[in-house]
């Protein structure tokens, strides 16, 4: 018996079945209900009778009558698990609202992939740009929202962190349990935000009386990502032989490698050496310890970004926009730090 074909309703269909007018039932199947406020049931009700019905938007007619793609590049050094993820989860929340499909492309600092990609996604028709982590150099026709990028450049806005207030939470709480011999470990040249955040930590030790000996600042080096560069630069300020009760790491995954190195050291953290980290990852709170940390507020940034991202994309780029947009960290005090008075006594037992 030959099989019966399944006949999928119509918008004009779909909306005589739910009796609503066509334009309610297509912002509601288009994802736009919570837009023009329409009632949850009246858009569960319509949901559920265009999965029974059959009924798919077609996104390429709605794209090809109002010229629209509906579609956002966005673009990392890399995708794993810390920094670029939690950032995703904000710009994917954020557009999945107004029905916006992205792609993500990690260029993993290649120059030939950081010049092609903006040029790959507009030959694709995006309608903007997210850059995370990643500086812009290149004018594009299109509006870009940079987070942690720290170049301002016509066309581009910057979600940027408070770097010099990160610095005041580390370095004072470090200094309230009465570390003074601190060691620091840097990110890569590569990354935007290493020089921006080492220049606020230089001028907050300074205004802390806190002195930076310079044979306890190490930068980590390579493009590995995970706790290994942060292990093998831990290293380092070991092998100089310089005394030190903390250290201040570039990330979290960075503090973590750094544990590593101490532990293998025969130092406890934080009996021997408290540990702060930078971002607060979801894995900061399961580390052995639990991670002190500055957290970034990084899924609000992926938020905010795609957010103005999509106010660029239906206002009008020549008018009036603010270079940047600053979001403030906060200090999570876990068990990887501790009072140096404390490490002493340990230290003696």
């Amino acid at each position: 018996m030959p099989k019966q074909s399944f006949k999928q309703a119509t918008l004009k269909e779909l909306s005589a079945i739910v009796k609503l007018s066509q334009s309610t039932v297509s912002r509601i199947v288009n994802g736009e209900g919570d837009k023009y406020r329409i009632a949850r049931e009246t858009q569960q009700r319509v949901l559920h009778a265009a999965a029974l019905h059959g009924y798919t938007a077609n996104t390429v007619a709605r794209s090809l009558r109002q010229k629209r793609t509906y579609t956002v590049g966005v673009i990392v050094p890399e995708i794993s698990e810390g920094y670029s993820t939690a950032v995703l989860g904000g710009v994917e929340e954020e557009l999945l609202k107004d029905g916006y499909f992205y792609f993500v492309v990690s260029h993993r600092h290649r120059p030939d992939l950081l010049k092609g990609y903006p040029r790959m996604m507009l030959a694709r028709a995006v309608e903007g740009i997210i850059a995370v982590d990643t500086l812009m150099n290149e004018d594009l026709p299109v509006p870009v929202v940079s987070v942690s990028g720290h170049k301002h450049r016509q066309g581009v806005i910057n979600i940027e962190l408070d770097h010099g207030q990160a610095a005041h939470l580390a370095l004072s709480h470090l200094k309230t349990l009465g570390h003074k011999q601190i060691a620091f470990i840097k990110g890569q040249t590569f990354s935007s935000d290493t020089d921006r955040r080492w220049r606020a930590i230089v001028d907050e030790a300074k205004a802390l009386d806190i002195l930076i000996d310079p044979q306890l600042v190490a930068q980590l080096q390579g493009q590995a990502p995970g706790p290994a560069p942060g292990f093998e630069a831990a290293r380092q300020l070991l092998q100089t032989g310089r005394p030190f009760t903390a250290i201040f790491a570039f990330n979290d995954v960075t503090a973590m490698g750094a544990i590593q190195a101490l532990r293998e050291a025969s130092l406890r953290v934080p009996k021997d050496v408290s540990v702060i980290g930078f971002d607060d990852v979801p894995a900061a709170s399961l580390n052995n310890p639990p991670l002190t940390t500055i957290r970034q507020p990084l899924r609000d940034m992926g938020q905010t970004a795609a957010s103005t991202l999509l106010g660029l994309i239906r206002d009008d780029m020549s008018l009036p926009h603010p270079a940047s947009i600053t979001v403030y960290p906060k200090l999570i005090v876990r068990k990887s730090t501790a009072h140096v008075a404390s490490l002493t006594a340990n230290v003696a037992d």
